[in-house]
């Protein structure tokens, strides 16, 4: 192997750590505010702290949201709840995890639907970072299914309305 290539493999797997320590070193944003509020809802977000999700975009600024359900409403259709933001303003999408509390990469999670836990807006998208927590929480809960960032869509949000 030529040493350039394994000095690049060597300066990337450098970075890949540092930047997983970073991110579990601490949360992906600050706490929300007494005042803040779901750009969605307009729910107060602060009083709901085992729920919280949000969006960092790329000029520092969060917005909030009660829930991943509502998150996921506003990345689904920024121009409705955006107030002047697109999907590409967005740097970084964060949930709280169910069972550790704490915040997790919503890129990376994974969401039980169709649970008999109920978020403060109803039923809601119960999100964890770990495959094995979501199994366990589905089976718990009587979860209809467990879901990807990436497969939540549309018809994932009406069938959460449709429940309320």
């Amino acid at each position: 192997m030529p040493r350039r290539t394994s000095t690049r493999r060597a300066a990337a797997l450098a970075l890949a750590l540092v930047a997983s320590a970073a991110l579990a070193a601490g949360p992906l944003a600050p706490r929300p505010g007494p005042d803040s509020k779901c750009p969605v809802c307009g729910m107060f977000v602060a009083r709901y702290p085992d729920w919280v999700a949000g969006v960092t975009f790329r000029d520092g600024e969060v917005a909030w949201f009660d829930g991943a359900k509502d998150l996921f409403k506003f990345l689904l259709h920024p121009e409705r709840h955006g107030q002047g933001r697109k999907a590409a303003d967005v740097a970084t999408v964060f949930v709280t995890d169910y069972y550790a509390v704490t915040q997790v990469d919503a890129r990376q999670a994974f969401f039980v639907l169709g649970s008999d836990v109920y978020g403060p807006m109803g039923t809601e998208l119960v999100p964890f970072e770990r495959r094995a927590d979501a199994e366990e929480f589905q089976k718990d809960h009587k979860g209809t299914a467990i879901l990807r960032f990436q497969d939540v869509g549309d018809p994932t949000i009406r069938t959460l309305q449709a429940v309320e």
